[in-house]
């Protein structure tokens, strides 16, 4: 039976943070106000660290830029993002990890509270090809049409996450009981309702509060990057 191997993207797969990158990206090219989204960027960021993210505020945040360009320029610059933030990030222990799952003939998916904007070619980069991740909104819906800057059905963020998961499993004929294994590496508490309802949880360079839940249940601990 094949076995689901799904992993978190930021500070798991990759050591660095794709959507708090972006934002920095987006400064750098002058896209938006320099110290204003900066600052606001940054909170954003702690605010997740500390596991009291307001997601739908965030996500105002983060996808009214992409409201802002024609996706031409914005494709454009993601292309430059990739090669300046993201590609240096991409360790080979990362890629030893999937492909110890893909040589096993496990079902992969990176699963991530980022937008698919800014992580489905970062997905492309790791070779994963199922991605779940928050989905930006299109004028009409229309998957070529500008951005709108709202997003569309639930964040997966949280025990959104396993909302999103079990609808990506119902889409392939699926389910968690089709599955004799189901890991899911995670460095953030903020996953631990995924975590809870996989099989083998997998902390992967924890931050402290994943660190603690992880040691007071005997849940793995993977440093992936030392």
């Amino acid at each position: 039976m094949t076995n689901l191997a799904l992993f978190d993207l930021d500070h798991t797969l990759l050591p660095t943070d794709s959507d708090k990158e972006w934002g920095r990206f987006l400064v750098r090219q002058g896209a938006v106000e320099r110290d204003s989204y900066a600052q606001a960027n940054e909170a954003f960021y702690q605010d997740y660290r500390a596991g009291r993210l307001d997601m739908p505020a965030y996500l105002r945040f983060c996808l009214a830029p992409l409201a802002r360009y024609p996706r031409d320029q914005l494709d454009a610059w993601h292309a430059q993002y990739m090669e300046e933030s993201i590609l240096p990030h991409v360790r080979p222990e990362a890629l030893e990890l999937l492909d110890m799952h893909r040589k096993a003939g496990d079902l992969c998916a990176i699963v991530t509270a980022t937008n698919t904007f800014v992580t489905r070619p970062i997905a492309k980069a790791f070779g994963v090809d199922h991605l779940i991740g928050t989905e930006p909104a299109t004028v009409c819906d229309d998957p070529n049409a500008r951005y709108t800057g709202e997003y569309v059905g639930t964040p997966s963020f949280r025990e959104g996450k396993i909302t999103r998961t079990e609808a990506w499993l119902a889409s392939l004929g699926k389910t968690w009981g089709d599955f004799n294994h189901a890991f899911f590496y995670s460095d953030s508490a903020n996953d631990v309702p995924l975590m809870e309802k996989v099989n083998h949880p997998v902390a992967t360079n924890p931050d402290e509060a994943l660190r603690e839940i992880a040691l007071a249940r005997r849940w793995p601990i993977l440093e992936l990057f030392q």
